[in-house]
């Protein structure tokens, strides 16, 4: 064998070899990618039922805020009904009763000077 068939047969062996290397990183390659695959369905099967989840969580949520909400609105219209009715309640009562308690309190003090009890002053 002269010079140009030997470098013909490590040019070959060469890429026998290159193709077996190419041919085991592709087959690495293959495995990854079904592992890959793998794992985004099962990414998949859990992570839906875990979003459905949450949006029905999301939405029980948003329902009771809006419940909270109106159980909210209802107390501030009472609170302001009671304070309306207590207003109207004092100005209503609170001059017939002080004049009640200044003619209890003169009628007392009639009482006790008639009785002689209490010295004018």
């Amino acid at each position: 064998m002269d010079g140009g068939e030997w470098a013909a047969v490590v040019t070959s062996v060469a890429v026998v070899i290159l193709v077996g290397g190419l041919l085991v990183a592709l087959m690495a390659l293959a495995r990854t990618l079904r592992t890959l695959r793998e794992g985004v369905e099962d990414l998949r099967r859990e992570a839906v039922p875990a979003v459905d989840e949450m949006r029905n969580t999301v939405r029980q949520a948003r329902d009771e805020l809006d419940r909270l909400d109106s159980l909210i609105n209802t107390a501030e219209t009472i609170s302001q009904t009671v304070d309306a009715a207590s207003r109207l309640a004092y100005l209503t009562f609170s001059n017939p009763a002080v004049k009640a308690l200044s003619i209890g309190t003169g009628v007392g003090k009639a009482v006790r000077r008639l009785r002689g009890d209490d010295e004018p002053e």
